[in-house]
């Protein structure tokens, strides 16, 4: 059963491959960081990309307790790299080893 973060992950990914602004798409996960790889159409600008961007993903966590996290990171000719993360509000991610009661090891996902 996948968590509502995993979920929004791929119905953004999903969404973002049927946009018309986009030629292609690519989603790749750096040292656990999500990065976004986008190749728009001719005469996109970068504000319709990110407008797009963020409609995906407001379509993505519709229902879900979840922020949006993007920044941009660079274009290189015709490819633009954003960091696109989706966060859970006041919950832990990750482990920090003391052994916490509320510790992420221990709860459900």
């Amino acid at each position: 059963m996948l968590t509502d973060h995993e979920r929004a992950s791929l119905v953004f990914e999903e969404l973002l491959g049927k946009s018309e602004v986009f030629a292609e798409v690519e989603c790749k996960k750096i040292a656990g960081i999500p990065f976004v790889y986008l190749w728009p159409e001719k005469d996109s600008s970068r504000e319709q990309i990110e407008q797009s961007l963020k409609w995906c993903a407001s379509k993505a966590m519709k229902g879900k307790r979840l922020t949006l996290a993007m920044s941009f990171v660079r274009k290189n000719q015709t490819l633009y790299v954003y960091r696109v993360r989706f966060l859970v509000p006041q919950r832990k991610m990750f482990c920090c080893g003391n052994l916490c009661e509320d510790c992420i090891r221990f709860t459900d996902p």
